[in-house]
This record gives structure tokens, sequence and C-alpha cells, in this order.
């Protein structure tokens, strides 16, 4: 009994260590399989943020993350959004243009009516809408809007005659075609008729024809017509009672500058020039060089004409009219009218050896050495070219003195080694008293022009020896001219 007791003790202890170490082996078991499930749940985790990272960066692929739904979502409301946004305005615009269009059609077909009232209002209305509105006045050209306002220009009524003018005016605006039609039209002789009748002595209705006259002669096919048609003289005229007018007011200022810049713009045209000299207008040119408000474009003309032998002949025929050219070169505040008058000089000394001889006792000769050292880069050039045609004069002039023919020397055709008939009247004694103090009296200035370029300049006083100095008086070969 006891024994079976002590089988049972041991039975029970033995029991109990194979339960303490079933136990301990299960716990063991549990961490491995706890550790187990960590590192596989940390790596799926670790996978997980990584494909959702690469979801986020793209949204293609196998994976893509709830939040790249959302975002997706969000664009496709945008997309939607600005589409019905470009609809509804695309529709808004149609529709504008719809309104517009059906306007203008209403505008044209009251210039088309009977109700003089009712045309005047069009015509301002095509005033309004051709002034900043290119399409408009496409528009309004290819409705037939030219023709109607044309026609206004007969009417009685001086309101609907001006407002038709600058209706005709703003459809001109940046549009050839437009130019084109409405000299075909005839516009330009019913304008010309209209100066003719009472209205024409209306100061309002000769400066819109003046602005007309200006935007049509801008395109080269109607120049020639425009020309041929009589504007001409009536441009001149409108210069010169505006010169004669006492009063000075804006709006003569600018009418003044529309009607230099038509003839400017019909000067091109070689078959205008005869036009333009058959008037006074070559002398209103040069007598308005030295007003600094239209030096410029008087100068701009004269250049024009100067390209035709008439023209040349023309200027060359105006009292003074070198001489006031020659005083031009020595503007320097105004580059552009020097440039343009040392253009005219330019052809003209070129091409005739009376304007030659006319420059040189003008005393050309110290202006262009000025225009060579303070002159702009056009300028210099131009000067230049002058002095060359001088000095292949001058040594025609000196060979022809010692063939015998002591018809005409220029006043500095002497050299420094005395040629030409200079050197033979002082050789046989013949130099009056009289040449000689003018022969003086031309160092003197030349050396004092010398010493105003110098300074003008910014050089040093002693800049040229005074020995320099005597061969430039002395002298008007290439090799003393200082560029």
């Amino acid at each position: 009994m006891a024994k079976c007791h002590r089988n049972n003790a041991g039975s029970v202890a033995l029991d109990h260590r194979h339960s303490t170490k079933n136990v301990a082996v299960g716990g063991h078991f549990r961490v491995l399989r706890r550790i187990i499930f960590d590192a596989v749940s940390c790596g799926a985790t670790s996978r997980y943020r990584y494909r959702r990272r690469r979801g986020e960066e793209r949204d293609g692929g196998d994976f893509i993350s709830p939040a790249s739904h959302t975002e997706k979502e969000e664009r496709s409301e945008k997309l939607s959004d600005l589409l019905n946004v470009a609809e509804s305005e695309t529709a808004a615009a149609a529709q504008r243009k719809e309104e517009a269009l059906a306007e203008l059609k209403h505008v044209v077909t009251e210039l088309r009516g009977e109700d003089f009232t009712a045309r005047r209002i069009a015509a301002a209305r095509v005033r309004s809408l051709g002034k900043e509105d290119s399409e408009a006045r496409a528009n309004l050209a290819m409705l037939g809007a030219i023709p109607p306002l044309a026609g206004m220009l007969d009417s009685e009524g001086v309101d609907c005659q001006i407002a038709s003018l600058y209706a005709l005016l703003n459809l001109g605006i940046g549009n050839d075609a437009n130019k084109a039609a409405i000299v075909k039209v005839g516009a330009v002789h019913k304008m010309l008729k209209l100066i003719e009748s009472p209205s024409g002595s209306d100061s309002s209705v000769s400066e819109a024809i003046v602005a007309n006259f200006l935007g049509l002669s801008a395109l080269d096919s109607n120049k020639p017509i425009i020309g041929s048609s009589g504007a001409i003289p009536f441009l001149v005229r409108t210069l010169k009672n505006l010169e004669d007018s006492k009063s000075a007011s804006k709006s003569k200022s600018q009418v003044k500058q529309d009607a230099l810049r038509a003839l400017y713009n019909l000067s091109i045209c070689q078959s205008n020039v005869l036009v333009i000299l058959e008037t006074d207008l070559v002398w209103f040119l040069v007598n308005a060089i030295g007003d600094m408000e239209v030096s410029g474009r008087s100068l701009s003309i004269l250049s024009n004409l100067v390209s035709t032998p008439e023209g040349r002949k023309a200027i060359s025929g105006v009292s003074d009219a070198i001489a006031v050219l020659i005083d031009v070169l020595s503007w320097t505040d105004s580059p552009e009218c020097q440039e343009k008058a040392s253009y005219v000089l330019m052809v003209m000394a070129h091409k005739a050896y009376g304007d030659r001889r006319v420059m040189i006792e003008a005393g050309i000769v110290s202006s262009l050495l000025e225009l060579t050292l303070v002159g702009s880069t056009l300028a210099q050039k131009r000067a230049s070219r002058i002095l060359d045609c001088l000095r292949v004069d001058k040594g025609k002039q000196v060979s022809g003195s010692y063939g015998g023919n002591l018809g005409v020397s220029a006043p500095i055709c002497g050299s420094s080694s005395k040629s030409g008939l200079v050197e033979e009247e002082e050789a046989d004694g013949l130099m009056s008293d009289e040449k000689k103090a003018v022969k003086q009296l031309v160092q003197q200035s030349l050396q004092s022009n010398m010493m105003k370029i110098v300074k003008r300049a910014n050089l040093r006083q002693d800049f040229v020896p005074s020995a320099h100095f005597a061969s430039l008086t002395s002298s008007s070969t290439s090799k003393s001219l200082p560029f």
C-alpha cells in the first residue's frame, strides 16, 4: 500500500516534470510563432507602404491606393467643370458675335435707307465701330457700307457729310482692301467736289478731307489716282492758308502735319512729282525750314523731289535754297534734319556743276568739315560724298585753267603748291587788293570755324597745329581733310 503510494507519488512527480517540460516547450513555440508572425506582419506592412507610395507617384500598375482614387475623382470633377465653363464661354462668345453681326447688318441697312437722320446716326455708329475694331471694319466693308457712305458726301447736310467722312476714314485704318474700295467708288472725286461746294468753307469738312487723303495715300496703288485727281493743289492751298492764319491751335497744327504727310506719301510716286512742281510747294517747303514743327517733314518731301531733274531745278530756282540747306547742316541738336539736308545737297552736288559752285560760294566746306567730326554716321558719310564731288569738280577747273579757260574757278581752288588761276594771278601781279582782302577773310573764317569744330568735338585747343590750319585754309585737296 505504501509502495503503491510511492509509485503513485513518483508518477505524479514524473507527470509534473513532463507537464512542466511541455509547458516550457509550448512557451518557446508560442514565442517563436510570435516572432515569425511579427516578422511576417512587418514585412507585409512594409510592402504595403512601399506599394502605396508607388501608387501615389503613379496611377498605373498592379496597385492603386485609395488616395489615388480620390485624387483621380477630384481631377475628373475639375476637368468636367473646366469643360463646362469653356462650353459656356464659347456659347456666350458665339452669341455675342451673332449680336454684333446683327447690329452691323442693321447699321448698313440704315445707311441705305431714305431717312436723313437715321443715315447720319448710322454713319456715326460706323465711325465708332471702326475706330478700334479691325474685325468690324472688315465686316462692315463686306456688308456693303462703303458705297452708301460715299454717296452721303453728295448730301446737303454738313453734319451728314462730316459723319460720312470720318466713317470712311476709320474704315480705312489698317485695311488696304478698304482703302482701295473707297477710292474705287469715287470717294476722292466726291471729296474734292465737296471742297468746291458751300460746305467746303467749313473748316471741319476740310480737316476731315485732309485726314482722308492722308490715310488713302498710304496705299501705293492709290497714289497716282489721288495725285491726278486734283488733291495736291488742295493740300498745298491748305498749308498756305494755315501758314497765313494768325491764330494757332492744336487742331490747325494737326491739319498741317496731316497735309505734309499726305504730300510726302504722294511725292513718293514719280508721276506726282511734276504735279507737285506745278504748285509753289517747293518754295513753301524751303521757307518753312527753320520751323521745327515742320522742318523734318519739309526736308523729307524735298528728298523725294530732288531725285528728278525737274525737282532739282525747282529747288535750285528758289532764292537762297542752298544757303538754307547748308545752314541745316549745323543743327547739331537735330541729327535727322542734318541727314536729310545733307542728302538733298549730296544729290544736287553729284548731278549739277552749277549747284556745286553755289555751294562753294555759300561756304559749305566748313559746314561739311564740321559734320564729318560731330555728325551722325549717316551724315558723316554724306558729307564726305559731297566733299568728294567738290574736290573732283575743283580738279577739273584747275586742269581747264591751264588749258587757257579762265572762266570760273572755285574760291578755294588754290592748293599748297599755288596751282590754277590763283597762282597765275599772283605770278602776274594781277590780284587786286580787294581779292587779296577777300582771300584773307576767307582764311580767317575757316580758321575760326575749325576752332569751333575742335571745341565742339571736346578736343585740345592745340589738337591741330598752326601749319595744318594753313594747309586747310589754302587747300581743298583730300589730303587736308581730317577724315
